[in-house]
């Protein structure tokens, strides 16, 4: 039996570290996660479920033991989800390539430590919207991009202006997420109950 801590972890590392030790194990072992949260609870045990091993849940005091039984490792891998707090919608809006005013320099380095950062953030937000200068996070030499990525797989929605991609000459560059119109951002921003700007 092997046993892992994921307490004071936000999603998705404990499902990560999950399937990381689940890779490890042979069939029929058991593999113990150790969570401090009921989100955490959900995230592991519906991961566990989908690839086919058993999960029994074990309160203990103000933890929980996520007791997967390893039952082969012949299902596909499924998509690594965050519980979200229902009727909230999160959208992070990127004007710029960079975060705060003053120098340019510092600026970039904020907005990448920003995006780098927001991928441990619990819970997630629902679409991350990059307009005017923006655009240039999303698209070729960006050094978000794998970052970028990994929040796309894990459930967030990236748009990209068409108009700003077009106006820099970005339209063959876009590496993350989908180009957008402003019908579709407005949609998004209206639908919002959370809107931030770094």
């Amino acid at each position: 039996m092997r046993e892992i801590d994921c307490r004071g972890l936000a999603c998705p590392q404990p499902v990560i570290k999950t399937k990381e030790a689940l890779e490890e194990l042979s069939d029929g072992q058991i593999l113990q996660v150790l969570v401090d949260n009921e989100a955490a609870v959900k995230n592991v045990s519906r991961f566990a479920e989908t690839q086919g091993h058993a999960v029994e849940v074990i309160e203990k005091g103000q933890d929980f033991v996520i007791k997967i039984t390893k039952k082969g490792s012949g299902h596909p891998v499924s998509e690594i989800t965050c519980e979200r707090p229902e009727g909230v919608f999160r959208v992070i809006v990127f004007p710029s390539d960079r975060m705060g005013e003053g120098d340019e320099e510092l600026g970039r380095k904020l907005a990448v430590n920003f995006i780098k950062t927001l991928k441990e953030i619990s819970p997630l937000p629902q679409s991350l919207i990059f307009y005017n200068r923006g655009v240039f996070l999303t698209t070729e030499p960006s050094p978000v991009l794998e970052d970028l990525k990994i929040l796309e797989d894990y459930g967030v929605e990236i748009l990209s202006c068409w108009t700003c991609l077009s106006h820099y000459g970005l339209e063959d560059k876009l590496r993350v997420g989908r180009a957008s119109n402003m019908y579709e951002i407005l949609s998004h921003l209206m639908r919002a109950t959370v809107v931030i700007r770094p």
